[in-house]
Formats: structure tokens, C-alpha cells, sequence
């Protein structure tokens, strides 16, 4: 294992006076393709949102390098209003925003970047199309496009095939673990099928009851 990337310190996440997370140590490593399985209401999405720095920390700390280099976010899709009249180039383009004034247009450069995001992920072609003109495989795609346009190390994924049916489901992992294999991407992903993931990573994340757990996974072939 490399040096890690992330580190959580008896990470303690509550919503009012609920604890769903407590007492998380996790040391994640640099480069890893890390799946967040556990049952419904585990925590998952919770520790990822907590690690990004969109969740308050009842107590405990997080240290990422996020504050130097912003990790890249795939929500679910359905978090995109599918009636906003936006295209598939637009949504990718906001992954530069942050680096840009809102009044500011894209540069050459960043037109060019925007291309090369898209055509990685086989999505240059449909780019102009709008996002409620495509299917839910090339949303997800797009959504990851629009997390890797910035440069991220770190892309942090929610569900990202939860309403795919097993094709795009398949194409959706098969991209993933390109990034992470060819471009040495940390990958953190919340998924629900442990023996599907067992298939294409060495480790796996489990939570349950507000604990979290690194743990080798024997099975873990990367086949996808």
C-alpha cells in the first residue's frame, strides 16, 4: 500500500443528536479503488460527504489534501434537474468553475480540456446533446467527466450505477477502473453489491452500526 491519502481520527458524525458515525480510523491509500459497502442507513454516503468537508464533525478529525486539491464529486444523477435546459458540455464545464469567476468565459485551453474529459469517456460525440437527452449510463458518464475536467487526484463517487440497468452498470465500473488503473485516480465508491465489487477491487470499506472497516477482500480479481 502507498502513503495515505485521507486519514480519519475517531471521526464522530451525528445529525442532531443521532450518532451515524463514531469512532471512524481509517488510513486510505493513495491510488487505491476503494468500494463503501454496508446495509441501507450504515453510514456510507455519510462518511464520503464527512470526508469531502460537507459534513460537520460532531468530533474527531479528517485530514485530506483537498484544501490544495479539490477532490472531485459524482452525485447521483438524480441530484441533476433533468428539465434545466443544460447540455452535456455545459454540465462537464462546471468542473472548471471553481478556478473560474462567474462572469468569465472558458479559455482555448479549457475548451480543450472540456474535449478530452469528454472524449475519455466516450461522451464527445453526444456532448451537445441536453442531459435529459441521454440515457442513464452516458448521465453517469458525464458526471464523472465533469468531476476529472479539474485535474481531481481524488474522485469521490455516491451510487454511482444505482439506476443503471447491468450494461451501463458495466461500462460505468469498466471507465472507473481504467482511471484509477491508467491514471492512478483514487477512487472512493459507494456501491451496494459486495460480491460485485469483490470482482474488481483488492479492498473494500464496510460500514455498519456507525462503524467503518478497511478490510482485504480474497476474491478481488479487477475483471470488469
Amino acid at each position: 500500500m502507498s502513503d495515505p491519502i485521507i486519514r480519519c481520527s475517531d471521526v464522530c458524525v451525528a445529525y442532531g443528536r443521532q450518532e451515524v458515525l463514531r469512532g471512524v480510523n481509517l488510513e486510505i491509500p493513495r491510488g487505491i479503488f476503494l468500494p463503501f459497502v454496508g446495509p441501507n442507513g450504515s453510514g456510507k454516503t455519510t462518511l464520503l460527504r464527512a470526508i469531502l468537508g460537507l459534513l460537520p464533525l460532531k468530533h474527531g478529525k479528517i485530514q485530506t489534501p483537498f484544501h490544495d486539491y479539490p477532490a472531485g464529486y459524482v452525485p447521483q444523477q438524480k441530484a441533476i434537474d433533468p428539465l434545466y435546459p443544460v447540455s452535456a458540455r455545459q454540465i462537464v464545464a462546471m468542473g472548471l468553475y471553481p478556478s473560474l469567476h462567474w462572469w468569465r468565459r472558458l479559455s482555448a485551453e479549457q475548451h480543450a480540456l472540456v474535449n478530452h474529459s469528454l472524449e475519455r469517456l466516450g461522451m464527445l460525440e453526444h456532448a451537445n446533446k441536453t442531459f435529459r437527452e441521454l440515457s442513464g449510463g452516458m448521465k453517469q458518464k458525464i458526471l464523472i467527466a465533469r468531476a476529472l475536467v479539474s485535474g481531481a487526484e481524488v474522485i469521490v463517487l455516491d451510487e454511482p450505477t444505482s439506476e443503471l440497468d447491468d450494461v451501463s452498470e458495466n461500462e460505468v465500473l469498466t471507465h472507473l477502473l481504467a482511471l484509477n488503473r491508467d491514471h492512478q485516480k483514487t477512487i472512493l465508491m459507494v456501491h451496494h453489491d459486495l460480491e460485485l465489487v469483490s470482482s474488481l477491487s483488492t479492498s473494500v470499506c464496510r460500514l455498519r452500526r456507525g462503524q467503518a472497516e478497511m478490510s482485504i477482500l480474497p476474491e478481488g480479481g479487477r475483471d470488469a
